[in-house]
């Protein structure tokens, strides 16, 4: 990698080393401009980054690339990995109703599987889903919380937001919200659906829903559903070939680097390292946590945008890897588990995801998700803790008991953006704060607060730096 002096002058500084920001960076040094990364960890990459365990790679949970991405970044990422962007079938299964289906469903299996007595309570909600809009008294709360009456997604002023709650039960119906939506909202952001907002939360869960998707394979759309792109060396392999084409585009790289702060009241935005190094930018491109950039800026935000600012939690993450010795584990890719009985909320087997000559055939690596707060047991918990847990939860479940070898856990403390109820009205305080910042975008999941796909935060880094193309710093 290319290291910028301790102190320098560019064009573009990007804070943070994530898919968002190395494709911006890659793109913005392709349009002629002097760029310098930073990044605290002492690896690029963030979630998207793969590593070795027991010489297999994996990724930091379970990672794939949408098959809808969009044509000009799956080109771009053509240009870059070639024909190691390898195109799956998608082969995954989801516990429900104490039965594993396919996930994301066939029509047939479902009507198969799953107990006429349970088939019959989803036909009835099926046919009575018209009645339960939000807001009405037929939603099947009893109560009437407000909320539009056509059922689109709530979009009212704070007093009146929906909660996912709501949402869920009308969009799921009664049975798969008290079976699937509740228990998994609730394991991924550690709040009951009732704290949560409606239209951010029921976009990550609501997609979930099972006769949507099976009904999209009678359609015909069984392609588009049940496929996606995964890099033939781990899916960090398109963040490593991010750093390669950026570097050799000019791009400068320093991990292990903390910002203590972003002086915003000169000529430039001026970045300052806790080394005592400084960084002069033409413009600034910041994938950091929205609210850490409120709590580095100088001069400070106001105490309205700080206090908005610390009431944006996230979620954290421990990932737990077991070596499994003895070949694949299963012939699944994902495992996902929505129950309350685990706090695994799905396991994956990295090396199912593609095919691959480098991978060993007489071990396997199974790497487990755990959500949680970085306050709960779960996030200190010891290693042999963490394995007991695991091999508990995948015995309930009646899944093989794996032959565990080598163990390696990961902690990440800002994984998912928590949409409590009111989250809204601090967002866009902090966002009306950040939009008014003079040569700063905010981009990528944790720049935005948004639960957005890898796609999405590559697709952002492009266009931000397409839009500074234009824009040279201007002479002095």
């Amino acid at each position: 990698m290319l290291i910028p002096p301790a102190s320098c002058s560019v064009d573009v500084a990007i804070l943070g080393a994530g898919p968002a920001g190395l494709a911006a960076a890659w793109q913005a040094a392709r349009n002629g401009l002097s760029v310098v990364v930073l990044e605290r960890a002492g690896a690029v990459g963030g979630m998207a980054a793969s590593f070795d365990v027991a010489g297999i790679r994996v990724d930091h949970g379970s990672h794939r690339l949408h098959p809808g991405t969009g044509p000009h970044v799956l080109a771009a990422l053509r240009e870059l990995v070639d024909e190691d962007l390898q195109l799956r079938p998608r082969n995954a299964r989801l516990h429900i109703f104490d039965r594993w289906v396919a996930f994301p469903p066939r029509a047939a299996e479902l009507a198969r599987t799953l107990p006429p007595g349970v088939l019959a309570r989803l036909a009835a909600d099926t046919v009575t889903g018209p009645l339960r809009r939000p807001g009405s008294d037929d939603d099947g709360t009893g109560t009437n919380q407000g909320g539009p009456p056509d059922g689109r997604p709530c979009r009212a002023t704070e007093g009146d937001r929906c909660s996912a709650a709501l949402m869920l039960r009308a969009g799921l119906g009664p049975t798969l919200y008290h079976e699937f939506g509740a228990p998994y909202a609730t394991k991924l952001w550690g709040r009951p659906p009732e704290h949560l907002d409606a239209e951010q939360t029921c976009r990550r869960v609501a997609g979930a829903n099972l006769w949507r998707i099976a009904a999209r394979s009678l359609r015909g759309d069984r392609a588009r559903h049940r496929t996606f792109y995964y890099p033939r060396r781990g899916f960090g392999q398109l963040v490593d070939a991010l750093v390669q084409a950026g570097v050799e585009a000019g791009v400068a790289i320093r991990t292990s680097t903390e910002v203590t702060g972003i002086r915003l009241d000169g000529p430039d935005p001026l970045v300052s390292i806790a080394d005592g190094s400084l960084v002069e930018a033409g413009h600034v491109l910041s994938t950091i946590p929205l609210p850490m950039l409120a709590r580095l800026s100088v001069p400070s935000p106001p105490a309205t945008v700080l206090a908005a600012a610390g009431a944006l939690p996230f979620r954290a993450m421990v990932l737990v890897y077991l070596v499994h010795r003895g070949g694949r584990w299963t012939d699944f890719d994902t495992h996902y588990l929505p129950g309350p009985d685990t706090p695994v909320n799905r396991i994956s087997e990295p090396t199912n995801h593609r095919v691959s000559q480098d991978d060993p055939t007489n071990r396997t690596v199974l790497c487990a998700e755990l959500p949680c707060d970085t306050t709960d047991a779960v996030w200190d918990a010891a290693d042999t803790e963490l394995v007991d847990l695991v091999v508990d939860g995948l015995a309930r479940h009646g899944l093989p008991t794996p032959q565990v070898g080598e163990v390696a856990v990961r902690r990440l403390a800002q994984v998912y953006p928590v949409f409590e109820l009111g989250y809204q009205q601090h967002l866009t305080e902090l966002d009306s704060w950040a939009d008014g910042l003079r040569r700063v975008t905010t981009l990528g999941r944790l720049g935005t607060f948004a639960h957005s796909d890898t796609h999405h935060a590559l697709a952002m880094g492009l266009a931000a730096a397409d839009a500074l193309a234009p824009a040279r710093r201007p002479p002095r």
